[in-house]
C-alpha cells in the first residue's frame, strides 16, 4: 500500500530543508516528507569532504532568511555550513520529516488520480509513495559521478589520482608533490589548503578563470551584530549583499572591458611584480560568462607568493609514471593528482518522470519561472542563480510552491499546469559558457524569450514576480475528470 503525503520533497540538502520550513509554516495543514537517498542530511555540504571545502558566496545570502548566520566568517568552512543546516533542521523540527536511504528511482503522474506515484529504493527493497505535489530539491549534479576527461596514459601513473567529489580521509598529501587539474572554484579552494603541508602544489589549467580575493569576514555584518538583534543585523546584511552583488554584476555585464581590466588588475596587485598575470589569470571570456572564483583572504595568492604553489597554463598530452607530460613538452612530477575537472550536470536527480504514462523529455520542455515545466502538472524543482547564492532562488521557489498550493485549495482544484498561452521562442536554459553547462545543454530544458518563461538572474526581479506577481500567467488550474467517470 502506498503511503500518501500532500507534498513530497526530494533531497535533504539546503533546498530541501528550506522547502520543509516553508511547507510547515506557510502550509501547516498539509502533510509532507523529505526523501533523501543518502544516510545523512546536508547534500553538497555532507558529500564534499575535500580539504578546504567552503562556500563560494557569502553566508548572509547562502544562509536561510528565517535563520540568521551568526558565525564571524562570511565565507564559511564546509563543516560550519553543515552544522548550520543540521541545527536548522533540528530546531524547526524539519529533521522529523526526513526519510533517509530513500533513493527515488521513478515518478509517474496520473491525471485520473491527480497524484504522483513515487518509487523509491530503500533497505534493498522497492516501495511506493503518492503525493499531490512533487518538489525536487536534489541539486543540479550527479552525486555518484563527477566529470573526468579521458586522459591518455593514466594507468601508467604510479601515484594516486582522486576526484575531489570522492575525497576520503586516507588520502595523504603531506610532503608530497601535488598537481590539481582545473581552474574553477574547487581548484582554487584546494590549492592553498593542500599547500599548507604538501611539498609543492601546481594548479594546472587549460585556460584561466577570473579569481577575486575577498575578506573571509564581513566587518559591516559583525559591526551590525554588535548593535542590533541577530535577526535585524542578518536581514540588513543580507539585503546589503544582495543589492551590492546585483549592482556589480550589472556593471560587469554593461561594461565588460572595464570590468575585465579591473579584475585582472586586482590580481596583479596580489602577486609579485613581473608575475605573468596575462597568461595565468586573464581569461578569454567576459566576466560572468562563467562564475567568478572567490578566494577568501587572498589565500591562493599568498600560497603563490610564498613559493608553496604555482600555476601552469598548458594542456595535458598524457600521464607518465612520474607525473604529467604537457603539450608544450614540459613535464610535471607528481605523487598525487587531483582532478578538479568539474561536475556532471544532472537535473531531476536522474529520476525518470512520466506524465500519464508518457516519458518526459526535459530537453523539449520550457521552464516556467525557472522552477516548473510546460505540460508537467503539480511539479517544481529548486534551481539557484548562476550569479548569486543558490539559496536566494531556492527560497523564492519554496515560497511560490506554497502560494500555488494555497491557490489550488482555495479554488478547489487538484491540478496546476504551466502552459504557454501564446507562442514562445525557445532559448538555452543557461547562457553560461562553463564546460559543465555546455556539456549538458542538449539535455536541459529550455527557457523562453518572454515572461513567465524567461529565466532571470535577478533576485529583486524574481522576488517581485514570485512573491507579489500574478499567479495565473500561463498557468492552468484544473480538475481533470477521472477516466472511470468519463466511461460511465
Amino acid at each position: 500500500m502506498r503511503e500518501h503525503f500532500d507534498v513530497l520533497v526530494v533531497g535533504a540538502g539546503i533546498s530541501g530543508i528550506g522547502a520543509g520550513y516553508h511547507l510547515q509554516t506557510q502550509s501547516p495543514g498539509r502533510t509532507y516528507a523529505i526523501l533523501e537517498g543518502r544516510e545523512r542530511m546536508g547534500g553538497t555540504w555532507d558529500l564534499f569532504r575535500y580539504p578546504g571545502i567552503r562556500s563560494d558566496s557569502d553566508m548572509y545570502t547562502l544562509g536561510f532568511p528565517f535563520r540568521p548566520w551568526t558565525d564571524a566568517k562570511a565565507i564559511a568552512d564546509g563543516d560550519a555550513i553543515l552544522r548550520y543546516l543540521v541545527d536548522t533542521a533540528r530546531d524547526f523540527g524539519i529533521d522529523r520529516h526526513i526519510r533517509y536511504r530513500h533513493k527515488v528511482v521513478g515518478a509517474a503522474w496520473s491525471s485520473e488520480e491527480a497524484l504522483w506515484t513515487v518509487t523509491v529504493e530503500t533497505g534493498g527493497q522497492t516501495r511506493q509513495f503518492s503525493c499531490s505535489f512533487l518538489f525536487l530539491c536534489s541539486g543540479y549534479y550527479n552525486y555518484e559521478r563527477g566529470h573526468l576527461p579521458d586522459f591518455a596514459g593514466r594507468e601508467d601513473f604510479r601515484g594516486r589520482i582522486v576526484h575531489p567529489q570522492f575525497w576520503t580521509p586516507d588520502i595523504d598529501h603531506a610532503g608530497k608533490r601535488v598537481v590539481v587539474i582545473g581552474s574553477g572554484a574547487t581548484a582554487v579552494t584546494l590549492v592553498p589548503e593542500l599547500a599548507r603541508t604538501a611539498a609543492h602544489v601546481t594548479m594546472l589549467q587549460r585556460s584561466p578563470s577570473y579569481v577575486v580575493a575577498r575578506p573571509s569576514q564581513d566587518r559591516i555584518a559583525n559591526w551590525l551584530r554588535c548593535l542590533l538583534p541577530a535577526k535585524a543585523a542578518y536581514g540588513l546584511t543580507r539585503w546589503k549583499n544582495v543589492l551590492l552583488g546585483q549592482y556589480f554584476y550589472g556593471l560587469a555585464r554593461k561594461h565588460p572591458v572595464k570590468a575585465k581590466a579591473r579584475l585582472v588588475e586586482m590580481v596583479r596587485c596580489e602577486l609579485d611584480p613581473g608575475y605573468d598575470v596575462a597568461t595565468h589569470f586573464t581569461p578569454s571570456y567576459d566576466p560572468w560568462d562563467q562564475r567568478l572564483c572567490l578566494v577568501p583572504d587572498a589565500d591562493l595568492f599568498a600560497a603563490i607568493r610564498g613559493g608553496k604553489a604555482d600555476v601552469v597554463t598548458d594542456r595535458i598530452e598524457r600521464f607518465t609514471p612520474e607525473g604529467l607530460k604537457l603539450q608544450s613538452g614540459r613535464e610535471l612530477a607528481a605523487d598525487l593528482v587531483v582532478t578538479a575537472t568539474g561536475l556532471e550536470v544532472q537535473l531531476m536527480g536522474g529520476v525518470p518522470v512520466t506524465v500519464d504514462a508518457e516519458a518526459v523529455d526535459w530537453s523539449q520542455r520550457l521552464t516556467y519561472k525557472g522552477m516548473m515545466f510546460s505540460g508537467v502538472p503539480n511539479f517544481a524543482i529548486a534551481f539557484g542563480y548562476t550569479n548569486a547564492s543558490w539559496t536566494l532562488k531556492a527560497d523564492l521557489t519554496a515560497r511560490y510552491v506554497t502560494r500555488l498550493l494555497a491557490a489550488m485549495a482555495k479554488r478547489g482544484m487538484r491540478q496546476v499546469t504551466p502552459q504557454p498561452s501564446a507562442p514562445v521562442e525557445p532559448q538555452p536554459f543557461l547562457d553560461f559558457t562553463s564546460g559543465y553547462v555546455q556539456r549538458a545543454l542538449h539535455l536541459l530544458p529550455r527557457q523562453g524569450h518572454r515572461k513567465p518563461w524567461r529565466v532571470h538572474q535577478s533576485y529583486t526581479r524574481d522576488l517581485l514576480a514570485m512573491k507579489y506577481g500574478g499567479i495565473d500567467d500561463d498557468m492552468v488550474f484544473s480538475n481533470p475528470e477521472p477516466a472511470r467517470r468519463k466511461a460511465a
